[in-house]
């Protein structure tokens, strides 16, 4: 990857709304260029939201996640119909901004050169992945935890807070559902005294090879949700058939400028 200029960096905070959500204009290089940043300046804790469709609708139920969303310091386009709409706007936006895509390309860029923990992932599955990024990008984990299903409890809470200190890392990958991700970093982002984190959904299971990654070319044309929904029907069916036409519609009527979300 070529050097990021500081003029890059200002042109990649552009950015426009869907359903009310603020999505960043940012392209994979972009956003590894301002993590780095964030790593060596060291002045607060950043998170990333990766989000899709399924993020901005959740946002429209859930007036505290939409908050969560426009808070973060980059809200990127995990999924295609977002690119789309940012081609709509006029943005030259030429690829999503994947999560797993852009684990792999910040552990190949970086290397060795930062510390990172994982949070997130069944059990056993954010230790495998520190083996796979080891083996791979030499990529140096600190420390991983895989956390309960149901919410932390106020002592677990403060377990994690007390593990992430001691492995005093410079960022924090969390891989959970939305909103489930986002609101773990908005929580803990000003107690945990990371540089970055970033939720990055299935990317834990990705790239440990628990689940199957869609063809590239069913990625790169919007329809990974097919592949998707053909390997977990039960889990996200609700995601795809249930929030699907309501984007639609809603990003219909706002384009059209009948309705302001």
């Amino acid at each position: 990857m070529g050097a990021v200029t500081a003029e890059d960096l200002t042109r990649a905070r552009s950015a426009f709304k869907v359903l009310g959500v603020r999505v960043d204009t940012v392209q994979i290089p972009d956003v590894v260029a301002h993590m780095e940043r964030w790593v060596g300046e060291r002045t607060a804790c950043h998170f990333i939201a990766v989000t899709g469709m399924h993020g901005v609708m959740e946002a429209q139920r859930d007036s505290t996640l939409k908050k969560i969303l426009n808070t973060a310091d980059l809200v990127v386009a995990d999924g295609m119909p977002l690119v789309w709409l940012g081609r709509w706007h006029g943005y030259a936006m030429r690829r999503r901004v994947y999560g797993p895509e852009l684990m792999e390309a910040f552990c190949r860029e970086t290397g060795p050169r930062f510390r990172h923990f994982l949070y997130g992932g069944a059990p056993g599955v954010p230790e495998r992945l520190a083996q796979v990024l080891r083996q791979r990008f030499e990529t140096r984990v600190v420390g991983t935890f895989s956390p309960p299903f149901h919410s932390l409890t106020q002592e677990k809470a403060e377990e994690v807070r007390a593990l992430v200190h001691a492995s005093a890392p410079d960022l924090l990958w969390v891989g959970l559902s939305t909103p489930k991700q986002e609101r773990f970093m908005f929580e803990f982002r000003e107690s945990v005294r990371v540089p970055v984190m970033l939720g990055v959904g299935a990317a834990f299971d990705f790239h440990t090879g628990r689940v199957r990654q869609a063809p590239r070319w069913m990625r790169e044309h919007g329809l990974e949700w097919v592949f998707r929904l053909y390997q977990e029907p039960q889990r996200l069916w609700r995601r795809y058939i249930l929030f699907g036409p309501p984007f639609v519609w809603n990003v219909s009527l706002e384009l059209l400028g009948w309705k302001k979300f």
